[in-house]
């Protein structure tokens, strides 16, 4: 994969990656109509208290059959209930193995890490990957706004973009043709910074994110890619 355009086309490979990760898990597998009140009944009384189902049916936008399988899948793969970080850098660096994908994995772990508790239960992958394939544009688009907000203050920096475009240089540097100067990294945060940054302010507000992406056709498109993966 080529590093033009990667500041931005780093949103659909959030989700892409992720959807992998979760397969990889055996979390995303086919639904079957013989989903029912077994599962139902381990939904409500889950090890780590998870959110019941009629509570996890509100708050994303799966139906009951696609949360009973979702959860089927995580309750084989994860039996304790949570993913703890290195767990999840283990499963995410099988992807890249001629690259480092563990600053990045930290970045999306944490993303998902709502309650900062250092592990991930099956709400917290279920709400995430909710708003990753079925949440409006906007709503995906604060997600990964979230992602490069690492210290979660509202504001991108150039610093907090610079360690995004390094983690994911460090991932996927190695795999381009040609091989990528030491400095592209740099060079692309200030790329992004000029389409982003409106006002010259040298931060990024969630609104002028927003208003550059909607504008952005690659990113519209790659928005509407997963939409019908499980």
């Amino acid at each position: 994969m080529g590093i033009q355009g990667m500041e931005l086309c780093a949103v659909a490979v959030v989700i892409l990656l992720f959807i992998a990760v979760l397969k990889q898990f055996g979390i995303l597998e086919p639904i079957s109509v013989e989903d029912g009140g077994d599962t139902e009944l381990e939904l409500s009384a889950i090890r780590h208290q998870p959110e019941g189902l009629e509570r996890l049916l509100a708050q994303t936008k799966f139906t009951k059959k696609e949360l009973q399988s979702l959860y089927r899948g995580f309750k084989s793969e994860c039996p304790s209930g949570l993913v703890d970080e290195e767990t999840f850098k283990l499963i995410y660096s099988q992807f890249f193995p001629q690259g480092d994908a563990s600053t990045y994995a930290h970045f999306l772990f944490d993303a998902f890490d709502a309650d900062r508790n250092g592990a991930l239960c099956f709400q917290d992958f279920v709400i995430g990957l909710s708003v990753l394939l079925r949440g409006t544009v906007q709503q995906k688009l604060k997600w990964a706004f979230n992602l490069y907000d690492i210290n979660k203050d509202g504001y991108i920096t150039k610093e907090e973009m610079l360690e995004i475009m390094k983690s994911i240089y460090d991932m996927m540097g190695r795999c381009t043709q040609p091989t990528l100067r030491d400095s592209v990294p740099a060079e692309h945060v200030e790329l992004f910074f000029q389409k982003m940054d409106r006002n010259g302010d040298g931060v990024v507000t969630f609104e002028e994110f927003l208003e550059t992406c909607q504008k952005d056709e690659d990113i519209m498109s790659s928005m509407q890619i997963f939409e019908n993966v499980i």
